[in-house]
C-alpha cells in the first residue's frame, strides 16, 4: 500500500482575524472531501496588531495539521508569503490568501490538473468585484509589466496557486531576499497550467495593501525582470539632446538673421528648462529603483526573522 501524498496549504495573514479560521475550515473541509490526500495548513502572521496570533495558536492547538509561523515584525507581504511557501514539505504546496477573496473552490481543479502531471497550476483572476478604475490600473500595469519583461508573464496572476515540490525546490534555492514570485516562476520554465475564479469581496476586514505595496510590488516585478527603463532612459537623452540641440540653433540662427524684430523671450525657456528637468528627475527615479533594488540584494538580509513557530517538526527550517 503506498503512502498518500501531502498537500501543504500555505497562506500569509496580517490583521485577518474575521477570515483565518473560515479560511480554515473551508480548506479542512474540501481536503478531507477528496478523501487521497493528507494535508498541512502552514499560516505565517506578519506581526499582525489584531487577534490573528491567537487565533491561529488556538486553531493549532486543536488541529495539529495546523502549522504558524509568527514574524518579529511586518516584513511585507512579498517576503513573508515566498518564506512561508519555501517552508512546504508536501508533494504540492498551494498558496492561497487569507482575505477569501480567492474562494476556496479553486483547490480541487487545482489538484485536479496538477494530478494532470502540471508542475505549476496558477490561479487567474478573471474578473474583480473592485472598482472599475482599480481594475483598468491592473490591466494596464499587467499589460506594461509584460510588455518589458524578459519572460512572458501571466495576466492577473499574483501568485496563488499549485507549485509541486520540485518548483518549491527550486524556489528554496533562489538567494534573493526581495524575491518577486511572479516573474521567479516564469523563469524557472515549468509546464503549467491555469484555472479562473472570480476574485470575490471582502467578508471582513479591509485591505492592509496599501498604495505603497502596490507600487512597491509593480516597481519590483518590472526592476527585478527588465532592462527596458534603463535603454528607454539611454535612448530618451539621446533623443532629447539632439531636439534641444537643434531648438537651440534655431532660436540662434533666427536671432542673428532677424536680430530687431525676434526677442527671445524668457516663457520658452522656462517651459524647455521645466520640462527637461521633469524629464531628468523621472529617469533618475528609474535609476534610483534600480540602485535600491541592487542595494537590497548585496545587502542579503534575511527575508523574515521567526519569533515563533508552532507544530512543526524540529528539523532545521528553510529559506
Amino acid at each position: 500500500m503506498t503512502a498518500r501524498k501531502l498537500i501543504s496549504v500555505v497562506t500569509p495573514c496580517y490583521n485577518e482575524e474575521g477570515n483565518v479560521g473560515e479560511l480554515y475550515r473551508q480548506t479542512r473541509d474540501i481536503l478531507e472531501g477528496l478523501g487521497r490526500y493528507d494535508y498541512e495548513h502552514i499560516f505565517i502572521d506578519n506581526a499582525s496588531q489584531d487577534k490573528t496570533p491567537e487565533i491561529l495558536k488556538d486553531l493549532a492547538r486543536k488541529d495539529s495539521r495546523v502549522k504558524v509561523i509568527l514574524n518579529t515584525r511586518n516584513f511585507g507581504p512579498i517576503r513573508s508569503g515566498y518564506h512561508a511557501l519555501i517552508q512546504a514539505r508536501g508533494d504540492a504546496a498551494i498558496l492561497i490568501v487569507a482575505d477569501l477573496q480567492v474562494p476556496t473552490s479553486v483547490i480541487p481543479e487545482l489538484i485536479r490538473k496538477w494530478e494532470e502531471g502540471k508542475f505549476l497550476v496558477k490561479a487567474i483572476r478573471a474578473r474583480s468585484c473592485e472598482n472599475a478604475a482599480m481594475n483598468w490600473v491592473r490591466g494596464f500595469y499587467y499589460a506594461l509589466a509584460d510588455k518589458l519583461s524578459d519572460v512572458k508573464l501571466d495576466n492577473h496572476f499574483t501568485g496563488v496557486g499549485l507549485y509541486d515540490r520540485r518548483v518549491v525546490e527550486e524556489l528554496r534555492g533562489v538567494a534573493d531576499p526581495y524575491p518577486y514570485l511572479r516573474g521567479i516562476v516564469a523563469e524557472l520554465g515549468f509546464e503549467s497550467d491555469s484555472v479562473e475564479y472570480v476574485q470575490a469581496s471582502r467578508k471582513s476586514g479591509k485591505s492592509s495593501y496599501r498604495f505603497y505595496d502596490l507600487y512597491d510590488t509593480a516597481v519590483l516585478g518590472i526592476t527585478s525582470h527588465s532592462k527596458v527603463p534603463l535603454r528607454i532612459a539611454t535612448f530618451s537623452g539621446f533623443i532629447m539632446s539632439i531636439i534641444s540641440f537643434t531648438v537651440g540653433l534655431g532660436y540662434l540662427v533666427a536671432k542673428f538673421v532677424f536680430w530687431s524684430s525676434f526677442p527671445l523671450g524668457m516663457a520658452p525657456l522656462i517651459i524647455a528648462v521645466f520640462f527637461l528637468f521633469s524629464v531628468l528627475l523621472f529617469f533618475v527615479g528609474i535609476l534610483g529603483e534600480y540602485i535600491g533594488l541592487i542595494h537590497t540584494r548585496v545587502l542579503n538580509r534575511a527575508r523574515v526573522i521567526e519569533k515563533e513557530r508552532i507544530n512543526f517538526s524540529p528539523e532545521k527550517k528553510n529559506g
